[in-house]
């Protein structure tokens, strides 16, 4: 792995644990900071998919009206691959108090925009249930 790659991963992965960490606040402004205006997410609850950082934001009313803050968010394996202007990383989450066996997948796709990773894809998902 390059110094360029290694520095890459560390900034997404700093980057992906204060977006956590704000979640965990229900701090909406530290939630969208580094997300793309032109964001596509694709969530647990519908709708299946959005575009754009204003239906972003709004995902965020309905789980912050459910989720007690600190008990969210929580990155239990990750892999984060990046190049010198896109990135992705997989995890693997807890939502949940520590006893709690809510886990669910996460996918981020990132892009550096003048200088900045930004968040331009987001998935949440979680096993299909027969």
């Amino acid at each position: 792995m390059t110094q360029q790659s290694q520095t890459a991963q560390t900034e997404v992965r700093a980057l992906i644990d204060a977006w956590a960490d704000a979640v965990r606040r229900h701090d909406y402004p530290g939630v969208l900071a580094h997300h793309d205006q032109d964001i596509v997410m694709f969530d647990v609850p519908p709708p299946l998919q959005l575009r754009g950082l204003d239906a972003y934001r709004k995902t965020w009313d309905l789980f912050f009206g459910c989720q007690r803050s600190t008990y969210a968010f929580d990155i239990e394996e990750i892999v984060i691959t990046a190049g010198d202007d896109v990135a992705f990383a997989v995890a693997v989450m807890r939502c949940g108090p520590l006893d709690a066996t809510f886990q669910f997948r996460l996918t981020i796709g990132l892009r550096k925009v003048d200088g900045s990773w930004r968040i331009t894809h987001e998935h949440h998902s979680v096993p299909a249930t027969d």
